[in-house]
């Protein structure tokens, strides 16, 4: 900042924005989503000073244009620079984005398993109407059989004279 020769000013400041881009590519290298990292990664600047004149294109009274370096670290590189100040609340921020999409990966698994429960719903209301159609079959030839027996009990008094012995017992099918 303090140099006050221009040749040897450029030869600084390439020098400082090749250093950023290396610190850049040094943090990228700790991304590895195969390896179970996040697909991004933070690099800390620990001088708030030096992080405010790189979002403002400077650094220091260096006029470099360093907005290439921070395009170049979060589109090329995902990496997102922060510094003392905005490490925490960039930090806070990718919590509550974790967090909200725990919520809706749980939403889905709710979703999922509603979605499942009905299926069993509706198998269990297809048994419930066998069993009824089964049960009213039965029911049917319960009835008939006792109208048999009815009959059956009739012949013999007839017969053989005397009261009658079977009183039927009809039963209601069930409803549907």
């Amino acid at each position: 900042m303090e140099e006050h020769d221009d040749a040897r000013r450029e030869v600084l400041e390439r020098a400082f924005k090749q250093d950023l881009k290396n610190r850049i590519d040094e943090t990228a290298k700790y991304i590895r989503p195969q390896e179970g990292t996040t697909d991004f990664a933070f690099m800390f600047i620990p001088a708030e000073g030096i992080y405010y004149d790189l979002l403002v294109n400077q650094v220091g009274a260096v006029k470099v244009n360093t907005r290439d370096l921070i395009d170049y670290a979060i589109n090329d590189k995902h990496v997102h620079i922060v510094s003392p100040t905005t490490f925490y609340v960039t930090l806070q921020s990718l919590f509550q984005g974790m967090k909200a999409f725990q919520v809706q990966e749980s939403t889905k698994d709710i979703l999922k398993n509603v979605v499942l429960l009905g299926n069993h719903l509706k198998a269990y209301d297809e048994y419930m109407k066998k069993l009824g159609k089964n049960l009213g079959t039965t029911v049917n030839s319960y009835n008939e059989s006792y109208k048999e027996l009815n009959k059956i009990d009739k012949d013999i008094m007839r017969i053989g004279g005397g009261e009658k012995f079977i009183v039927p017992l009809e039963i209601d099918k069930p409803q549907e």
